[in-house]
C-alpha cells in the first residue's frame, strides 16, 4: 500500500543546479564549514577560463590556520618570556631585601633599588590601618598616592602588604609611565609574592 507520509531512510533528490545557485547566494558556507573541505573532492590540475582552482583555495585556508597557529604560538612564548623576566626581576629585589643590613637599608632597597628592578617609575610605601589594595593595569597616577611623580603614572600595581604582629597592614604602589609595565597576569603571582616577603622583612627588623 502505498502512503503520503514522509518518506525515511532515503537520501532526498538533489538538484545539482539548486545546490550551485545555493551555494552562490551563501559564498560564505565552507568559512562557517570549514571541515567539509576534508570530504570534497578537489578539481583536477586542468584549468580553464571560468574554472576556480579548489585546490588553491584549500591551500590557501590551510595557510591561513597555520598562520593563526603561528601567531598565537608567538604571543604565548611572549608572555611567557615577559613571565618569566618579571619573575626574575622579582628573585632580584626579595634577595636584596634579606641582604639588608638595618631597617633604614631595607626601606632603602624597598623603594630605590626596587624601581630600579621593576623598572618603575614610583613607588610609595606606606601603611594604614585596614589598608586595602589590588593589582591594577593601565592607569593614570594619583597624586594623592604618588604625589608630583602622579603625572608621569600610565600604569600601576597596588600591592597590599599584610598585617602583622608587629606592622600594621601597608601599601606598595608601584607606577610607571609605560602603560604596558604593570598588566594582570602571570605577573600578578610574582609582585603579590614579593609585598608578601617585603612584610615580612619588615616585620624582622622592627621586632629586633
Amino acid at each position: 500500500m502505498t502512503g503520503h507520509g514522509t518518506r525515511t531512510g532515503a537520501a532526498p533528490d538533489l538538484d545539482p543546479a539548486e545546490i550551485a545557485d545555493w551555494l552562490a547566494r551563501h559564498p560564505d558556507f565552507l568559512d562557517r564549514r570549514p571541515e567539509l573541505l576534508q570530504v570534497l573532492t578537489p578539481v583536477g590540475s586542468r584549468r580553464g577560463e571560468g574554472v576556480l582552482d579548489f585546490q588553491r583555495f584549500v591551500a590557501g585556508r590551510l595557510q591561513d590556520d597555520l598562520a593563526r597557529l603561528r601567531r598565537g604560538h608567538e604571543e604565548f612564548v611572549s608572555a611567557s618570556r615577559a613571565g618569566a623576566s618579571a619573575q626574575g626581576r622579582v628573585h632580584a629585589t626579595v634577595l636584596a631585601l634579606l641582604a639588608a643590613r638595618s631597617l633604614e637599608h631595607c626601606v632603602e632597597v624597598a623603594t630605590v633599588d626596587l624601581a630600579l628592578h621593576l623598572e618603575a617609575d614610583a613607588v610609595v610605601l606606606g601603611f594604614e590601618a585596614g589598608a586595602q589594595a589590588l593589582l591594577a593595569g593601565p592607569a593614570v597616577g594619583d597624586p594623592a598616592l604618588f604625589d608630583a611623580a602622579a603625572p608621569l603614572v600610565r600604569s600601576q600595581a597596588l600591592l597590599r602588604l599584610p598585617a602583622g604582629a608587629l606592622l600594621p597592614a601597608g601599601l606598595l604602589a608601584l607606577g610607571a609611565r609605560d602603560p604596558a609595565r604593570f598588566q594582570p597576569g602571570a605577573a600578578s603571582d610574582a609582585l603579590i609574592f614579593l609585598a608578601q616577603a617585603l612584610a615580612l622583612v619588615l616585620a624582622g627588623w622592627l621586632g629586633r
